[in-house]
């Protein structure tokens, strides 16, 4: 085939020159993809949207319309005869599971139907009501008063009947028989059901940051996305989830979330408490940020730890990630030093006010929300 030894040769070197292009390509896209920087300049709006993960709703359908008692009169016959119509039937209150929607900011507390329209004379029955749809994320998940689930919204245009309304009354020209050819009477269209719910998000963002109050979560989430949340220094600035989105080269969006901070005996409902471990039970992975210029900052990741353990459920085994912030201050340098030889954990130090290692900080999490989604596609 080859003419010489050289050619061999050849041969064998553009074989392995192919070999390692087709390596370094592969190795290209292993690679982890780069976050981009918002193109969009932030709202301008002085007040902070919030994110609203559960709710709770009372769902009243409408009232069915009334018969009618009338009795037919025409030329020719004044005694034609009864011809009171039934009322209409009052609308349902449905949640319908929808794309087009993030949150529950925009669900009223009191979800009250349209009722049906009265019959009228002439058999002319009254117009049934419409329902009333609301919208809720995918993933909605729909308690009774009791705690007990109900419904569970996991795709898309699945439909949830919260109150059905009430059906339509009878009018006269109904009760109508042989013996009877001249009813008086009607019925009255009953009430729709009263019911209240809880809506839930079962899922509301792949990274939740947590950490004592004060230990710059919303300064880090203001930094790393077009989110606004309120900067301040005092305690529970945060009441509220607010969240912002990351974007990759490869498109891909992951959402974090500033929750509220988390303080001492929380699971026995101090503090914002189980509202705030809710909260966290809606995360993918989770971001512990401790304050290095604090004192003895690793007391704060076991206190942290412990409550996740206490609420119960595997919260505390959830993927994390511990980031030191505030390393830009003097104090924090021996501290930032100490809590990696104690915590004895991948720790990274960032400043979320000087915008210090932000960009490795987001290459990490990408690589450990990777990481978690190839081991959940594995398991299931």
């Amino acid at each position: 085939m080859f003419a010489n030894g050289a050619g061999k040769l050849n041969f064998w070197q553009s074989l392995i020159a192919i070999s390692k292009n087709v390596n370094q390509t592969r190795l290209k896209c292993s690679q982890v993809p780069t976050a981009l920087r918002p193109k969009k300049a932030k709202s301008t709006r002085k007040e902070a949207q919030y994110f609203s993960d559960a709710k709770k709703v009372r769902t009243v359908g409408g009232k069915g319309g009334d018969g009618c008692v009338s009795f037919l009169q025409l030329w020719c016959n004044e005694r034609a005869g009864p011809d009171g119509g039934d009322g209409g039937n009052g609308g349902h209150v449905i949640f319908q599971a929808s794309n087009d929607v993030r949150n529950f900011n925009h669900v009223d507390s009191v979800l009250h139907a349209e009722p049906g329209e009265v019959g009228m004379a002439k058999d002319c029955h009254g117009k049934n009501a419409k329902h009333m749809v609301i919208k809720v994320p995918i993933g909605t998940v729909i308690r009774n008063n009791q705690g007990l689930i109900v419904g569970d919204l996991s795709k898309a245009d699945l439909m949830f009947v919260a109150a059905r309304g009430g059906a339509g009354g009878k009018g006269n020209r109904f009760f109508t028989t042989d013996r009877e050819t001249s009813p008086r009477v009607c019925e009255y269209g009953p009430s729709g059901e009263d019911v209240g719910y809880t809506l839930e998000l079962r899922s509301m963002a792949d990274v939740g940051l947590i950490g004592y109050p004060n230990a710059g979560k919303s300064t880090l989430l203001n930094a790393l996305t077009r989110a606004k949340p309120k900067v301040a220094p005092y305690a529970f600035t945060t009441l509220r989830p607010h969240l912002g989105t990351v974007q990759y080269d490869d498109h891909v969006q992951l959402t974090i979330a500033d929750l509220p901070g988390l303080v001492p005996d929380a699971h026995r409902n101090k503090g914002l408490g189980i509202q705030f471990l809710k909260h966290a039970e809606r995360c993918t992975l989770l971001l512990f940020v401790l304050d290095a210029s604090a004192q003895d900052p690793w007391l704060h990741y076991g206190q942290l730890m412990h409550e996740l353990q206490q609420f119960g459920g595997c919260l505390a085994q959830r993927p994390q990630l511990i980031v030191a912030n505030k390393i830009d201050m003097d104090e924090s340098k021996t501290n930032y030093e100490e809590l990696k030889r104690r915590l004895n954990q991948p720790i990274l130090g960032i400043s979320a006010k000087m915008g210090h290692n932000l960009a490795q900080l987001l290459q990490t999490i990408r690589s450990s929300y990777n990481l978690h989604k190839n081991k959940t596609a594995l398991e299931s």
